[in-house]
């Protein structure tokens, strides 16, 4: 199926003169996760992950991805015809690199404008203007041959309380216009779904698993715009938005509108989120930073730091219910990868305010926990026995919050090789949770505390070892992020201001034999100030049993044993509460002193 559609592709391409293709993994607001209307990269190439790029001249298709899917990308373009790019390996070029040695001069790049950036688009075309390289970017080619193309979502929209949100649109509006005049701008663009829906106190479910509404947004100093599909808003939030000064357009009408923008504006943007579409219509002066809301909702307000203890506190009860059937039943009952999901997400459906998952849950069971983004599937969905270890990465989004843990369950013997990893993994988690740090600190400061034991044992995992968390958002939320270096695109090196909230998921992954991960949310709290400035320190949001079943406290320090101590009497005091005797038994168990 895959070659037939590249075919069609280049026969496109062919009567277009267009030597190159980009297909990305994106939708017309660069969202990490896309509706299914969005996915023309997995129509083209089969390949599933949720990120990726591909290429297709009339020769040869090629797709980059990152670490988390060589594997998985390698099993899936099998057949295909297209070469799998490496990204970060050595030897993979960089796209930009490929595209300027196989597009002759004078050739013809195309692709869809409205789904990639303006600073990609710009720097393409920089890079290739000694070639004197055209662009086409006007036309969907996908689109004209994706047959039963998925139509775009419509779901409806909700008001988020004040009592979730803690603050009202209409002081975030006057807020970030504060911010616009810093900046000495009279108009805002902004395409980020989730920023659109912070700001307005609105939520959705046109994305899976992020609830956020395909919308536009263009705030003025007097008046804001908000494009949006009519059907989606009910007549609550059209009330709101009035009252807020806010005028609704459709969807469709965005072009049009920032083309109609005089040419005195000064217009603020992020270039790597506004699509090149977008950006090629604005006629003023462009102020291009990134959107003020963007550090805005990063940084948690006191309202929605208590909600966010509340919602874990749920998401603690759900999955240590979840853990104690899946240990006291495995091998006695059938049980799968897909069937032990499922009942997790039974777990969570039955605490009060749960909405969704926060993403696709990851349940991989022995070989399979070494893909870091592995999905179950009928073919692949395995059985689980009363031996090796389970991964389960999980989350879910509350009115509370969004949640996102992962836990490693030991369901019978282990190798020693695999405790030595687990209590490994373990240190990692604990060493960056238990961190005293100076404000000013970004992620990368911090990151070699929790890959430092594991690179102790000459190992390492391809990806960051933390990211922000939106509220009742997006599960992965700029600015701020844990990792070794900096990665340009992923923009998460921010300072760690208190009310951030951060995953802290160091993990080992070894091919063709196990996967392990530990995944706890921590919120960046401020702690004594003195003459030597002011130090920060993290608190574990994440309330659910660490499974000492893999646990060797031989590799362990006296510190590191007292920190896995605490914070399992801090787990059996937030939960005890909330369960039935013998699962509090059980819990008591698995929350003792070592």
């Amino acid at each position: 199926m895959v070659p037939q559609r590249l075919e069609k592709l280049r026969g496109l391409m062919a009567q277009r003169g267009i030597d190159a293709y980009i297909i990305p993994t994106s939708d017309f607001h660069e969202s990490e996760y896309v509706g299914d209307y969005f996915k023309a990269r997995k129509y083209m190439s089969g390949f599933t992950g949720s990120a990726g790029t591909m290429v297709v001249t009339a020769k040869e298709a090629c797709l980059w991805t990152d670490g988390r899917y060589f594997i998985q990308a390698a099993n899936q373009l099998k057949g295909t015809t297209i070469i799998l790019m490496k990204m970060g390996e050595e030897g993979t070029p960089a796209i930009e690199d490929y595209l300027y040695d196989v597009i002759p001069s004078g050739g013809k790049l195309g692709f869809d404008g409205r789904v990639i950036t303006a600073a990609m688009g710009h720097a393409l075309a920089k890079r290739l203007a000694d070639k004197k390289v055209a662009l086409s970017t006007s036309e969907d080619l996908v689109g004209m041959i994706w047959e039963d193309r998925p139509s775009l979502s419509a779901q409806p929209a909700f008001l988020l309380d004040e009592k979730y949100a803690g603050k009202s649109s209409s002081q975030k509006l006057a807020e970030l216009r504060e911010k616009m005049k810093d900046n000495g701008c009279t108009i805002h663009v902004i395409t980020t779904l989730d920023d659109i829906a912070w700001l307005f106190n609105i939520r959705g479910n046109d994305v899976e698993y992020n609830p956020v509404v395909l919308s536009y947004a263009v705030i003025g100093m007097e008046q804001a715009h908000l494009f949006a599909n009519p059907v989606c808003l009910n007549d609550e939030i059209r009330e709101k938005l009035s009252a807020d000064g806010v005028k609704i357009h459709d969807y469709d009408e965005m072009i049009s509108f920032v083309k109609g923008l005089s040419a005195d504006e000064a217009v603020l943007l992020d270039p790597q989120k506004v699509n090149y579409a977008i950006d090629s219509s604005i006629q003023g002066k462009k102020v291009e930073k990134a959107n003020p809301t963007q550090l805005a909702k990063a940084i948690k307000n006191p309202v929605e730091l208590e909600n966010i203890r509340n919602a874990h506190i749920k998401d603690g009860v759900a999955f240590t219910k979840f853990m104690y059937w899946l240990k006291t039943n495995v091998g006695k009952i059938p049980m799968t990868e897909i069937s032990a999901a499922d009942y997790l997400l039974a777990c969570r459906a039955e605490q009060e305010g749960f909405i969704e998952p926060s993403f696709d849950t990851i349940s991989a069971y022995k070989a399979n926990a070494a893909m870091m983004h592995y999905s179950a599937t009928k073919e692949s969905d395995a059985v689980l026995q009363a031996e090796g270890m389970l991964l389960v990465d999980s989350g879910g989004q509350y009115y509370e919050g969004t949640t996102d843990i992962t836990r490693t369950v030991v369901l019978g013997p282990i190798t020693d090789e695999q405790k030595l990893h687990f209590t490994t993994v373990l240190r990692s988690n604990l060493n960056l949770a238990n961190a005293r740090f100076l404000h000013g600190c970004v992620g990368m400061n911090l990151d070699i505390l929790a890959r430092g034991p594991i690179w102790d044992l000459g190992l390492d995992y391809k990806c960051g070892t933390g990211h922000g968390i939106g509220y009742l958002l997006n599960v992965h939320e700029a600015p701020n992020g844990f990792r070794w270096k900096i990665v340009a695109e992923r923009r998460d090196s921010a300072i760690l201001e208190e009310g951030m909230v951060t995953t802290d998921e160091p993990g080992i992954y070894i091919e063709g034999s196990h996967g392990i991960r530990i995944e706890n949310e921590l919120i960046c709290r401020k702690g004594v100030k003195n003459s030597d400035g002011q130090f920060m320190y993290f608190e574990p949001v994440t309330y659910a049993p660490i499974d000492l079943d893999g646990v060797d406290p031989q590799y362990m320090t006296e510190k590191e044993r007292q920190a896995l101590n605490d914070y399992h009497a801090m787990v059996y005091g937030k939960l005890f509460p909330y369960l039935t005797d013998g699962e509090r038994e059980w819990l008591k168990e698995y929350t003792r002193a070592i």
